[in-house]
């Protein structure tokens, strides 16, 4: 019994190990990489030469660069150790940003862009999801994702701080260098010391579920019932999920990017009142992801409802912001509580659609869709602003909402069918070959 409980218990510390690591990931070399990025504009602008629009291409072709990588990240991690994939991303996020010091030309800031948001998938969007949906089962793993994406929040609280005090002082260049080396301080003893795959089934983080009324321990034996990402690929539902995923893309860019300029342009609402709005929005962002880790946990893909029901009542708000304005806090609110539903959505569903059998080449195919929602957003929301109005804009991005977790709600049902089927398929195949 106490070899058990030994077990147990180091089991537990081993996997949770793993989640703060990916805080500290989060926390300071993705931070570094996206979260403070937007300071250095208007320094590197003034010292440069640059226009604007010019350098703030560097987002867009990032976004399209990693989105493109996204599938072949997914594949590699399916053929290369984690640690050694954790490694490369560190180096190229980290040792990226710092070559930023040395760029010159607007040109060479687009490269170096594009190397950093390729290590910066590698070591967050696939490879924290990765880990985290190899370490824990489904009753445990949302509570972990959402821990590990909350490291970004808590970084950035410090990394805001620290940037603007940098550039007043030392200007864009020496900056950029001094973040990109505690990226990579960071960064590279975390992956070597830390991050990695489990070794077997019996070192997986594993919940207890409720059935009539009593708790069962999940350490059952189950069958391997996932699907590689050309039986996956073959199903219509992984096409409707890639649906909901794409407009799920559409109208978070949307409401995240414009709301700012609806308020106080179309609105006449006092700048102070909108900076509070964010400052609101932020506040519960640091709670959202763990908001929507517990309810993933306890709810399952069932979850997807109160994202819906979050969303719709966010937008609705600010829509009717222009009647009352107090509603924009009430949007700021809801909008912060459903940043799981971008930031571990499509994790949680690939993981719970599709199993671990090829994870990571799945998360990365169907992460493309909700890249391409996301740079697409906000230009049609402007289009639509440009000849129709604000008013016309976000009733199309509720409709974008409603699309969005349709398509969601139809492929979790239907796949929650298949995988009883496939694994009632697999168990009789397993126990008749057992006799």
């Amino acid at each position: 019994m106490n070899t058990l409980n030994q077990n147990k218990s180091k089991k537990f510390a081993t996997g949770w190990l793993i989640v703060v690591a990916c805080m500290l990931i989060q926390a300071i070399p993705f931070g570094v990489a996206s979260n403070i990025q937007p300071q250095f504009v208007s320094y590197v602008v003034e010292e440069k030469g640059f226009t604007l629009a010019g350098f703030s291409l560097i987002f867009t072709l990032g976004t399209i660069v990693s989105a493109v990588a996204s599938p072949f990240i997914g594949m590699m991690f399916n053929k290369i150790s984690a640690k050694t994939m954790y490694l490369l991303g560190a180096i190229l996020s980290g040792g990226g940003f710092l070559a930023f010091s040395m760029c010159q030309e607007l040109w060479q800031f687009y490269i170096v862009a594009g190397i950093v948001q390729v290590g910066t998938s590698i070591i967050s969007s696939i490879g924290i999801s990765l880990l985290i949906n190899s370490w824990f089962d489904d009753t445990t793993k949302g509570k972990a994702l959402g821990l590990a994406f909350a490291g970004s929040g808590l970084g950035n609280i410090f990394l805001q701080q620290m940037t603007a005090y940098s550039l007043v002082n030392f200007g864009s260049s020496k900056s950029y260098l001094m973040f990109g080396a505690l990226s990579l301080i960071v960064g590279i003893p975390v992956s070597l010391l830390f991050l990695r795959m489990p070794k077997n089934n019996s070192e997986i983080v594993k919940g207890n579920k409720k059935e009539n009324g009593k708790e069962e321990s999940q350490n059952t034996t189950t069958v391997e019932w996932g699907y590689t990402f050309k039986e996956a690929k073959n199903l219509k539902f992984f096409w409707i999920l890639a649906l909901g995923l794409f407009f799920l893309g559409m109208y978070v860019s949307a409401l995240a990017v414009q709301y700012p300029a609806y308020l106080k342009v179309h609105l006449a609402i006092d700048p102070k009142f909108v900076g509070n709005v964010g400052s609101v929005f932020a506040l519960f962002s640091l709670g959202g992801n763990l908001f929507g880790g517990a309810l993933f946990d306890k709810l399952g893909t069932k979850g997807l409802v109160v994202a819906f029901l979050l969303a719709a009542v966010s937008c609705l708000a600010l829509i009717f912001a222009q009647n009352i304005h107090g509603l924009a806090i009430l949007f700021a609110t809801l909008k912060g509580l459903s940043v799981f539903a971008y930031m571990m959505g499509p994790s949680l569903l690939v993981g719970a659609f599709f199993g671990n059998k090829e994870f990571g080449a799945i998360l990365g195919v169907v992460q493309i869709f909700f890249a391409v929602g996301f740079a697409a957003g906000s230009s049609v929301f402007g289009l639509l602003v440009d000849n129709m109005g604000y008013g016309v804009a976000w009733w199309v991005v509720f409709a974008f909402i409603i699309v969005c977790y349709g398509s969601l709600i139809v492929a979790s049902i239907g796949m929650t069918k298949l995988n009883k089927e496939r694994i009632a398929n697999l168990t009789n195949n397993s126990t008749k070959k057992a006799i």
